[in-house]
């Protein structure tokens, strides 16, 4: 069964930084051609797409963390980071991680981020 084990959130004040870390227990042979997501779901809100990064390494942001947010990814250790820089209250929320095999999707548990004062 396919696990995605996120880690790297916290409390953290306005204007700081966190990095978030996702890993697959499996190491899929394919990883290469695989598409990872982040996404955020606030109390009360809809889950969104945060950032994605495909295959090949071409990126794509919400407006509300361009420039601030930097998504990359490490074949090699079968791992999707997200760096969280100039963090403002709105940001807080639960981030989960995403993997899209192309044979089906899968998500992390889940990691809470709190940016507050």
């Amino acid at each position: 069964q396919v696990q995605l084990v996120e880690s790297g959130g916290g409390l953290v004040q306005p204007g700081g930084s966190l990095r978030l870390s996702c890993t697959t227990s499996i190491k899929f042979f394919d990883i290469f051609a695989m598409d990872w997501a982040w996404y955020r779901q606030a109390p009360g809100k809809q889950r969104e797409l945060v950032a994605l990064i495909y295959s090949r390494g071409a990126t794509n942001y919400a407006d509300s963390v361009k420039g601030r947010f930097t998504v990359s990814r490490n074949n090699d250790l079968y791992s999707v980071y997200l760096q969280m820089d100039s963090l403002k209250p709105e940001d807080t929320a639960v981030y989960y991680c995403y993997l899209d095999t192309h044979r089906g999707g899968y998500w992390g548990q889940g990691t809470q981020v709190t940016v507050s004062s």
